[in-house]
């Protein structure tokens, strides 16, 4: 589906210019009066960017920034605002703006800003996804299985997981290469990236044993 440029200003007349200007352009437009009617749109997942004012009444640009942020689907938003000055401009930057342009600036300024959020709207989904696939990899683990990526990530050896896991070092093997064939992984550094991927950290597999554990009857150490 093509990217969607989303126009949110409460200038009505801005917005019917601003899209002429971009469809000329060849961009998919959609206009937004308001930073609510925004939110409120029926295709939250679409791909694209924010062309937004940052003073609007109500709600205005950093209203929008923040509840984008808060999404599973955020947007990257370019300012565009009548009027604007150094520290608005820090603040929007700090808070991920893609840019922050005057309404007076070149066509050239303009598309290039857009160009730039749509791209890394794709990239950042496309981390996104990696990391979701990743984390449903891992959510469907066996505790044991868990228990030996986890040991992997801390660097621990095979003997080093049998002591602190009360196995005899056979069975850490056994484990491990049940670990390495479930993921189709088969190196300490894919694993670890797996994990990278999924944005886990060493104490949130360790509550993935600790869960697992809890769902599963108990076992003999063996």
């Amino acid at each position: 589906m093509p990217p969607i440029v989303h126009v949110v200003d409460d200038d009505e007349s801005f917005l019917r210019s601003m899209a002429r200007r971009l469809r000329g352009h060849g961009y998919t437009v959609a206009t937004h009066a308001s930073v609510d009617r925004f939110l409120d749109r029926p295709d939250p997942e679409k791909p694209g960017c924010v062309l937004a004012d940052l003073q609007m009444p109500e709600r205005d640009g950093f209203d929008l920034q923040e509840s984008l942020a808060r999404s599973p689907h955020p947007l990257p938003v370019v300012f565009v605002t009548g009027k604007g000055d150094i520290p608005t401009t820090v603040r929007a930057m700090r808070g991920g703006a893609e840019d922050f342009l005057t309404k007076r600036a070149s066509a050239e300024d303009l598309r290039a800003a857009i160009d730039r959020a749509i791209d890394r709207d794709a990239r950042e989904r496309s981390e996104r996804m990696r990391a979701a696939e990743a984390r449903n990899k891992i959510a469907q683990l066996s505790e044991r299985e868990l228990q030996m990526l986890l040991g992997v990530v801390k660097g621990m050896q095979n003997r080093e997981m049998a002591e602190a896991y009360g196995l005899a070092e056979r069975t850490v093997k056994y484990h491990r290469s049940a670990l390495t064939r479930r993921l189709d992984l088969y190196t300490s550094v894919d694993l670890q990236r797996l994990v990278q991927e999924a944005g886990l950290s060493i104490a949130d597999l360790a509550d993935l044993v600790d869960a697992a554990a809890a769902r599963e009857p108990p076992r003999s150490p063996a």
